[in-house]
This record gives structure tokens, C-alpha cells and sequence, in this order.
């Protein structure tokens, strides 16, 4: 277990090195971020070249993430790739990619049951995956089988959320390498998840920070606007919702396997919402100027809104958790 003063340090250095290369999105960005910091082989255990930490380790720099409204695809490679190869128990594919992952060459990306229409017949995959994830290296669950395969075409997204890049990927016929005895993929997705719910806090985290600040420097009628008792309740108001969803997110992310579908559910459900409400919070204590195109507040409501259906929206979690408790 990392000590607090070590998940401090941590989260200093990476807030340090988004805040010096804003949006940067490019191998060398990534490789710097990776390799330079070791934060894409946190999870990755020490016999691959990783630091063999946990989800809670990795969740500080999810945080920092969302906070910076980073492009970088730490979300799909050091959490979902990161987290399908060890979970398929196949050493082979954990000596072959996991290197690369913790040392920042190579980057790679999960499928999921639901997001594409895939079939896999004599070793080969076919199908279109409309939305998926940016990544190098390919991962799918088809079936019960964890499979890496090449696509025969990559072609970006036009999105409404530019931080998150997305492609649609086809496969034709392409040869499918079978990885490990998969079995279902409920834990990955649940460990994603939870790492997007801790992006999400640092989202609504920055919200937060943003007009409380704003508050403090608008004047109206003589007077800070942050001294009116209506604005004094929604920036009240805002930090519940933001600090509720930071413990449901490091519980999520702390939780054991056993318990993991309970405070994963719970964190997709409540951290999605409470982004979605200090993003638009955000935006009406703006007023005028957050409405505008040259102000923040727009990307972080896109992001919000993006980040609600990318492992389902709030709904579908409740509707899990009410399965997995009732």
C-alpha cells in the first residue's frame, strides 16, 4: 500500500506535467507521461517492468487526468489493457505487452461485449466497432474469448467530446490471436469504471475550483457575486456532490474483486451525475462568459456528457447495482 505522502508526491508530479504540456495528445507526449513518470505501469506487475501498485494508486492520476481534461489514453491502456492481460492469466501476452505498456511504447485498447458486433470463426475477427476507445494495440471480448487482432481499418471519430479520442475500427477476416482463458470481462469493465469515476471527480473537482474562483473576482452591485446567499448554496451544494463522489470513486477503486460490481455501480452512477451537475453548475455561475466558446466551461460539460455513456449512463448502473443487491 503507497503511503499518503507518496500518493501526494505522485499526484504533484503528474498536475505538474499536464499543467506544462496542455492537450498534448502525441506519442512523444505519451511517452514522456509514461515512460518518464512510470505512471502507465502502476498496475503492471514488477516482473514486466511495472511498479506492481494497485487501482488506488492508479485512480490519483485518473483524477489529474480529468482534472486537466488530458487526451492522453491512459483510460483505455494502463487501466483496461493493463487490467484484461493480467486477468487472462496468459504470461505469454503479459511478456509481450506489458513492457512496452509500462515504459510508454506502446499504447492499446479494450473492447467490450455491447460496444461492437463482432464474430470470431476459425481464428479469424470480423465485425465494425463503431466507437471505441484510441489505442495501438487492440484487445476484444468476443464471446468468452479475450482475443488481440489488427484492424484492417482505423477511422477517427468526429465527436462532440475532443478530449476523448474515438475511432471506429473494422476487422475483416483479420487473424485473432486467442489471449488466455478470458471468461467474462465484468471485472475489467468494472475496474474501468471506477477509474473514469476517479477522472470524473478531478472533472467536477476543477468545476468547482473554477467558480469558486469566478465568484470571488465577479463583482455585481458593488459586491462579490460569491457573497450572494443563491450562489453560496449552488458552490455549497457543488462541493458535497464532488467530495461524495471522491469517496465513491477511491472505494470503487480500493473495493476487492468480490465487492468490486457493488461500488463500481455505485461510483458510475453517482460520480457521473455529480460531474454532470458541477460542469453545468459551473457554467450558469459564469454566466455570459461561460456560455462563450473561449472559456472552459463548454469542454468540461462535453467531457461530463461523453464520460455518461461511455461505460453506460446512470440509469444502467443503478439498474446493475439493484440486480447485484436485491
Amino acid at each position: 500500500m503507497t503511503s499518503t505522502d507518496e500518493l501526494r508526491e505522485l499526484r504533484a508530479a503528474v498536475r505538474s506535467f499536464l499543467d506544462a504540456h496542455p492537450g498534448a495528445a502525441d506519442q512523444a507526449a505519451w511517452h514522456r507521461f509514461a515512460g518518464e513518470l512510470g505512471v502507465a505501469g502502476l498496475a503492471v506487475p514488477e516482473e514486466y517492468g511495472g511498479a506492481g501498485c494497485g487501482l488506488a494508486e492508479v485512480a490519483v492520476v485518473c483524477e489529474e487526468i480529468g482534472r486537466a481534461l488530458s487526451p492522453l489514453p491512459y483510460l483505455p491502456t494502463a487501466v483496461l489493457a493493463v487490467s484484461a492481460i493480467n486477468e487472462s492469466g496468459d504470461d505469454e501476452a503479459k511478456e509481450r505487452l506489458l513492457p512496452g505498456i509500462a515504459d510508454g511504447t506502446v499504447t492499446a485498447t479494450v473492447i467490450f461485449p455491447g460496444d461492437a458486433e463482432l464474430t470470431l470463426e476459425g481464428g479469424r475477427l470480423s465485425g465494425v466497432a463503431p466507437y471505441t476507445l484510441e489505442g495501438d494495440v487492440v484487445l476484444a471480448y468476443v464471446g468468452d474469448a479475450l482475443v488481440e487482432a489488427v484492424p484492417s481499418a482505423r477511422r477517427p471519430q468526429v465527436t462532440m467530446d475532443e478530449t476523448r479520442p474515438l475511432v471506429e475500427l473494422t476487422f475483416d477476416g483479420v487473424p485473432a490471436r486467442r489471449i488466455g482463458d478470458a471468461g467474462p470481462c465484468d471485472r475489467v469493465r468494472d475496474l474501468g469504471v471506477a477509474a473514469l469515476a476517479a477522472e470524473q471527480v478531478g472533472g467536477a473537482a476543477r468545476c468547482l475550483e473554477s467558480a469558486v474562483d469566478y465568484a470571488k473576482q465577479r463583482h455585481q452591485f458593488g459586491r462579490p457575486i460569491g457573497s450572494f446567499q443563491a450562489i453560496k448554496h449552488k458552490l455549497a451544494d457543488m462541493l458535497l456532490q464532488v467530495e461524495s463522489a471522491r469517496s465513491a470513486a477511491y472505494q470503487a477503486c480500493a473495493a476487492p474483486a468480490d465487492e468490486s460490481p457493488v461500488y463500481a455501480a455505485i461510483a458510475g452512477s453517482y460520480c457521473t451525475e455529480a460531474y454532470l451537475a458541477a460542469a453545468g453548475e459551473s457554467i450558469q455561475i459564469h454566466g455570459g462568459i461561460g456560455v462563450t466558446w473561449e472559456h472552459d466551461a463548454h469542454r468540461y460539460f462535453k467531457r461530463a456528457t461523453s464520460d455518461a455513456q461511455l461505460f453506460g449512463p446512470p440509469q444502467a448502473h443503478r439498474a446493475r447495482l439493484a440486480q447485484t443487491v436485491l
